[in-house]
């Protein structure tokens, strides 16, 4: 488990490393440490345009995790279906979308007191 604000940022950063390896795009980090009472630290948002590009996402995710911060996802769900696939660090939760489910649930907006970074996308 994640104790420090410095291993967390070290999990963040991979996070996003392993999102931008296969070109996951419009990333977005929500950081709830501010307020109290949350059940994670981090959401970390991104998007991804196939099922196929879903899935690459989560595996570059896991794999950069493991390589760098020795650390595994305590839970993975949507790997079924690769529309949305969760993946909970316990401090960090990555959300991958297709377009249209992330569009639909709209997860930034839900979240209107909170701190929200968008990570430019690579080229624009």
């Amino acid at each position: 488990m994640i104790d420090t604000q410095i291993e967390k940022k070290a999990l963040l950063e991979n996070i996003i490393k392993g999102i931008e390896e296969v070109k996951g795009y419009d990333i977005t980090i929500l950081d709830f440490t501010k307020l109290e009472n949350t059940i994670t630290d981090y959401f970390v948002i991104c998007t991804g345009g196939t099922n196929t590009q879903v899935s690459a996402i989560s595996n570059s995710v896991e794999r950069f995790v493991r390589k760098n911060s020795k650390d595994k996802p305590w839970h993975i769900e949507g790997v079924d279906n690769q529309q949305w696939i969760l993946m909970d660090y316990v401090s960090v939760v990555v959300h991958i979308f297709q377009p249209e489910y992330r569009e639909y649930y709209d997860l930034e907006n839900l979240w209107g007191d909170v701190e929200i970074t968008k990570i430019p996308n690579p080229g624009k």
